[in-house]
């Protein structure tokens, strides 16, 4: 691929910041102050109004949810590599993957290995599966709903949904603006 055809579309806002865009990238980025905000956050800050109101439902998902922390990166990750959205995908695996103990083989598997692959268990493949069925279809077969009910509530099954919805969303909003990878951040793993 060319640098021309990796050029961002939409490009991200760069410094120096209006007051307003520089608390808004600190509460994207947690009030980390000596960490330079996300291309992600930095490119959705371009439309200032629709990426405030879009901050509490990502903020929710990874810091307020129902979901043990390794079931959400599985859904995250994996809408993440089936949309092909590696920018979320990498700092994902590098901020949330690797510390809750996702390996280079688990990591391969996400986004490349079918849903049953010898590294999941039963749980794993649940939710590798529903991501894959939202993906391919927006829904979820009853098979798989029966399966989900047996180990998670109605509220997290809620949150699941919603949580793979919003990294397609992310990934649509990656792909389409070509958000530049971060330079720190993981890579698709090769085959």
């Amino acid at each position: 691929m060319s640098e021309t055809a990796r050029a961002p579309r939409i490009a991200p806002l760069r410094p120096p910041y209006t007051l307003e865009i520089e608390r808004a990238l600190s509460r994207w980025m947690g009030g980390a102050p000596d960490v330079e905000p996300l291309a992600l956050f930095r490119t959705l800050n371009v439309h200032e109004d629709l990426a405030s109101r879009m901050r509490p439902l990502g903020a929710g998902i990874l810091g307020h949810g129902l979901l043990d922390p390794r079931d959400r990166e599985l859904v995250i990750h994996r809408t993440c590599a089936r949309n092909g959205a590696e920018y979320e995908w990498g700092v994902h695996a590098i901020a949330y993957g690797r510390p809750l103990g996702f390996t280079d083989e688990p990591l391969r598997a996400i986004v490349h290995g079918p849903a049953d692959e010898d590294c999941w268990g039963e749980q794993d493949i649940l939710l590798l599966t529903l991501s894959d069925d939202l993906h391919d279809s927006a829904s979820i077969p009853d098979g798989l709903w029966s399966a989900l009910t047996e180990r998670f509530t109605d509220a997290q099954i809620i949150e699941l949904v919603v949580t793979a919805g919003w990294y397609r969303l992310i990934s649509c909003v990656i792909n389409a603006a070509r958000v530049q990878l971060e330079p720190w951040a993981e890579r698709f793993p090769r085959e």
